[in-house]
């Protein structure tokens, strides 16, 4: 069975205008066209495909400050507290809770690395807790058995991928925005050498704003538009088990395998970071650009096959406006899932938490996790397009930081005081190298 996922009904209708097209309704866009229509824009929110059906619906659901990179924290921050206020604001139920999230380990370097992390947040504000050998294992109980340490971040929590973006996109027609499925994007017109219009499979949309919100097929996208956006995808697997007896934590980190629980009372599993890199024309390109991350990270990345190529989101083809895209011939990127890793994750999950042993499993899927050099996003306008505003390579961190990305580009859009520092986001830093740069977490 593929990922979980909350279908919802939208226009059918192409308008003629907007103010700002957003492409793209994973977490991101939803977000973006949220905050932008909240503010009197008249916004058209467009995805070739269904509302969160690709990486924002295949994830954990994590909502985290604790171990982000000092230069998405603050991002982290801020989306918290737009998690919880989006669901005051609007009625509509993403799932979110701060239930707090908790790291075990045995490992003497990863505790270290975790306490300098503790030292740094303190600095900022952001509160973690650092616990020792008796605290680790008492909090960790269900696993049956003693931890040398952990650390405990009792404000982070989680949403529940299946139905976040799918509410926010329900928010956005509340707002009198339009968001519109099945309806893909084939790229834009540009009139006094800026963007005049989003060139749709059912028409051109004129506006002078564009956002694109695209994930993994945000690369192949800006290459039609002469824009060099270094960007590659991790193929990773994960699976759901029912609902069952025993007291397990609601989210649960160690080196062997993370346990989430799920809206119905069931849990998501997944061994973090663990991938395979799929060939294709597009990873080949940028691999001198990737190598540091590789290099940092090479430990959970495996050789992949040609599923990517399947696939068609790392492309290197050049498509016309007036004929079908590989995004019309792959609505959803549903690939093939790994199943060594399934059952894997499924054996270390059960070995960590015995309570696990007689749930059964529920749902396996897989998703490209897309990627910058850095681990950082990219959110910024490119200066060779004057009104297109690139936002993508979310590495994985894209649900969580969702609403603060969405209300940082409607900031960048209405010329508004930034929620955050946008600089470190701007892609114009792929201009130079990522050695030293890679993220920490």
């Amino acid at each position: 069975m593929p990922a979980p996922l909350t279908l919802v009904e939208t226009d059918a209708r192409l308008p003629h205008s907007a103010d700002a097209v957003v492409i793209g309704a994973g977490i991101v866009g939803v977000f973006t066209a949220y905050y932008l229509a909240g503010r009197g824009l008249k916004v058209v929110l467009i995805e070739k495909g269904r509302v969160g059906a690709e990486q924002s619906s295949r994830n954990w659901g994590w909502c985290r400050q604790q171990n982000r990179d000092a230069r998405e924290l603050p991002m982290a921050t801020k989306s918290l507290d737009l998690w919880e206020r989006f669901a005051a604001e609007t009625g509509e139920d993403t799932g979110f809770r701060r239930c707090g999230l908790l790291y075990l380990s045995d490992n003497e370097e990863e505790l270290a690395g975790w306490a300098r992390w503790r030292d740094f947040a303190r600095t900022v504000g952001v509160t973690t807790h650092m616990l020792d050998s008796a605290e680790a294992s008492e909090r960790g109980k269900a696993t049956r058995r003693s931890w040398k340490g952990g650390v405990y971040s009792p404000t982070d929590g989680t949403a529940d991928p299946a139905n976040a973006a799918p509410a926010v996109a329900r928010a956005i027609v509340k707002l009198g925005g339009a968001v519109l499925q099945n309806c893909a994007a084939r790229g834009i017109e540009m009139e006094g050498g800026r963007l005049s219009g989003v060139v749709t499979e059912h028409g051109t949309i004129r506006t002078k704003v564009a956002i694109l919100a695209g994930g993994a097929w945000a690369s192949s996208f800006c290459r039609q538009l002469g824009i060099r956006f270094p960007q590659a995808s991790t193929r990773s697997s994960i699976l759901s088990v029912g609902p069952g007896d025993g007291n397990l934590p609601d989210a649960l980190h160690t080196a062997r395998v993370s346990v989430t629980r799920r809206g119905d009372g069931g849990h998501t599993l997944a061994i973090s970071g663990r991938g395979r890199i799929d060939l294709t024309a597009q990873n080949m390109r940028f691999a001198a650009q990737f190598l540091p991350m590789f290099m940092r990270r090479w430990r959970s990345l495996s050789p992949g096959g040609l599923e990517g190529l399947r696939s068609g989101h790392e492309s290197l083809a050049r498509w016309r406006l007036d004929r079908p895209t590989p995004m019309e011939h792959m609505r959803i990127l549903d690939p093939a899932v790994d199943a060594s890793t399934i059952k894997l994750t499924y054996e270390r999950a059960v070995e960590l938490l015995p309570a696990l042993g007689g749930r059964r499993i529920t749902a396996s899927w897989a998703g490209y996790i897309d990627s910058t050099p850095d681990g950082v996003p990219a959110i910024g306008e490119v200066a060779s397009v004057p009104g297109f505003i690139l936002a993508a390579g979310f590495s994985g961190h894209g649900f969580g930081i969702g609403p603060g990305a969405g209300h940082l580009i409607a900031d960048i859009v209405t010329a508004a005081n930034q929620i955050v520092d946008p600089l470190p986001y701007h892609p114009k830093r792929f201009q130079t190298s990522a050695w030293g740069k890679v993220a920490d977490f």
